[in-house]
């Protein structure tokens, strides 16, 4: 099929790209990588009036690191960040789950902002941000505001974007020692859309973990935080009963049934990801104090 029709418009800076999207606000989207939009749009899933691309905006591209934080620019592409050896010392999760996201040519074109503002529910880049704390920074022609990863993502395909907004920044805190981070996923075929995947951010104390996000995601909705798995290891030795406290509660996402798995199965590959992950966290853990 093809799409249906629309005006294609492209913008030289983030000003008038913003004054686009003001102007024509419901009418109108964002194409930046295009490998989710493009297929909608070519199936008429999705139908705009207005395209706005925004590849010409190079100031929309950058990785820069600073004292606290690393920031990406919205329009990064995977492949940039997969290679980046300033992403792998700042935020080495998120260098991490790139190497998981399709194959290279999609890596080679997507864009860090376009899967953040898309939130597919099996996309490995909303629940990184939500392991790391990260903020996003969301400009409108007349404003602009900072989101907490946890607030910015709203359901399936769902943000607080507002239709004059676009998401132009991605701020993260850069890893520290004391912290150990994971990514669990499980795939019919390398490449494929999750089925279930589980990323997994615990900070400690000495032997304590300090502070901990698991964060499910392939649910059928944006990125789940586990709570109750979260409180079950937080004031404790990451132990192997607390591995497998931590994994039974991890069973218990609201997750979906559709044509690649039925709830059941999320559930237990729940259990069984979450267990890998901190495991993975423990061995980790036990070789920084012995070196």
């Amino acid at each position: 099929m093809k799409p249906a029709a629309f005006k294609y418009l492209r913008p030289e800076s983030i000003g008038d790209a913003l004054a686009l999207l003001s102007l024509h606000r419901n009418d109108a989207r964002i194409l930046a990588g295009g490998q989710s939009l493009v297929p909608m749009l070519n199936f008429r899933i999705a139908r705009y009036q207005f395209l706005i691309d925004i590849n010409g905006i190079s100031e929309l591209s950058y990785i820069k690191v600073e004292s606290d934080s690393l920031r990406i620019g919205a329009l990064t592409r995977y492949h940039i960040i997969e290679s980046s050896a300033v992403v792998g010392d700042a935020a080495p999760l998120l260098r991490e789950a790139t190497k998981c996201v399709a194959h290279r040519p999609i890596r080679a074109r997507g864009t860090i902002g376009g899967s953040l503002a898309h939130v597919d529910p099996a996309a490995e880049y909303p629940p990184v941000m939500v392991a790391l704390g990260a903020k996003m920074i969301v400009r409108s022609a007349l404003s602009q505001r900072s989101v907490h990863a946890d607030d910015f993502f709203t359901g399936i395909f769902s943000t607080v974007l507002e239709p004059d907004e676009m998401l132009t920044e991605i701020q993260i805190p850069r890893a520290a020692s004391n912290h150990f981070f994971a990514i669990e996923e499980f795939s019919r075929r390398p490449g494929d859309l999750a089925v279930i995947g589980i990323v997994a951010n615990l900070g400690f104390s000495g032997k304590r973990v300090q502070s901990a996000r698991l964060v499910a995601f392939g649910l059928g909705e944006g990125p789940y935080r586990i709570t109750e798995a979260e409180t079950h290891l937080i004031g404790r030795e990451l132990s192997q009963a607390q591995i497998e406290g931590a994994s039974i509660a991890a069973s218990s996402i609201p997750a979906q049934s559709d044509n690649n798995a039925t709830s059941e199965l999320r559930k237990s590959m729940a259990c069984v990801l979450t267990r890998r992950a901190l495991l993975k966290l423990s061995s980790a853990q036990l070789g920084q104090q012995n070196e």
